[in-house]
């Protein structure tokens, strides 16, 4: 594979991990970034066109920025198969970004937040254990088990004593799934993408389209952004950042990398969304954020300490 060069910066154990950290770290601000950029926008709860609107131009300046950058290093753009590798980019744009995303903010308007979190984490442990079916590459192994059930219970203790111990829905519980089964796809799919196009220029390309792909939608479903603030665009936009560095980096890592020394390090997201929020929003800090990090820390200690 042509992604996986030997001697890499991206496939050295110790720039994997301060790649993959940083890409989960950034994530993790985008939490409490976007709760102000719904209050800055006036965008409430019910809004969900509004919210797949403020989420779509992000997506869709995201994935410009990283265009305009490959362009700039003169990175490739064709896509190999023609209309096949077009096709393939299309299902991976829909499943990175677009079904990704809507799934998310029509599960979350119907859901709690901390059980939602419980079952997005799903994506993460999924994709471990999926990725050793699918790939040589990736071999199940008692540590990745071990990893995954510590890593999840970091995000069980997370949600202690928060978590709605509700009947399932569909609407809610159902759609939030689909979301996590849609970002554990769309993470496997990330090795075929590198195969067809630049990884970076597939990026751009599934931001971008997808990012459009939703704003189309939204708008549809009268989503507008009803109050715009200096502040509002100046948070848009560095959450548009977190999302060019954050994919960048991660479909990177997961194209020359086993999987699941990859994906597992965004366990530690809900974690820094927590602490975040406590910072940003002042929100109150609780010991069991201190607990889940430590918990999701060891998950991913024990899933990548052996041989690569």
């Amino acid at each position: 594979m042509a992604e996986m060069e030997k001697g890499s910066v991206f496939q050295r154990r110790g720039w994997v991990t301060v790649l993959a950290l940083t890409a989960a770290i950034a994530w993790g601000w985008a939490y409490p970034l976007i709760k102000l950029g719904f209050g800055e926008f006036h965008i409430t709860p019910d809004m969900t066109g509004s919210k797949m609107l403020f989420a779509g131009i992000r997506f869709t300046l995201s994935g410009l920025i990283i265009l305009a950058i490959a362009r700039g290093a003169r990175r490739r753009f064709g896509v190999s198969a023609s209309w096949r590798g077009w096709a393939y980019v299309l299902v991976f744009a829909l499943m990175n970004t677009t079904l990704h995303y809507a799934f998310f903010y029509f599960g979350l308007s119907h859901s709690e937040g901390a059980r939602a979190a419980i079952l997005n984490s799903l994506s993460v442990f999924s994709v471990v254990i999926m990725a050793c079916v699918f790939f040589k590459s990736d071999k199940l192994t008692a540590g990745k088990i071990v990893g995954c059930v510590v890593g999840f219970a970091g995000i069980l203790a997370l949600n202690i004593g928060g978590a709605d111990s509700g009947s399932f829905t569909w609407l809610g519980d159902g759609f939030i799934i689909m979301n996590a089964l849609c970002g554990a796809v769309a993470s496997l799919m990330t090795r075929g993408l590198s195969r067809r196009v630049d990884v970076f220029v597939g990026t751009g390309y599934s931001l971008a389209i997808g990012g459009v792909l939703l704003v189309v939608p939204g708008m549809l479903m009268g989503g507008t952004l009803p109050v715009i603030t200096v502040a509002g665009v100046v948070i848009l936009l560095l959450l548009t950042a977190i999302s060019t560095i954050g994919f960048a980096l991660y479909n990177k890592l997961l194209s020359c990398n086993p999987i699941g020394r990859v994906a597992i390090f965004n366990s530690l997201i809900p974690v820094v969304g927590a602490v975040t929020s406590c910072l940003c929003l002042g929100e109150t800090f609780y010991w069991k954020y201190v607990l889940a990090g430590a918990l999701a820390a060891a998950g991913i200690y024990i899933i990548n300490r052996g041989k690569r």
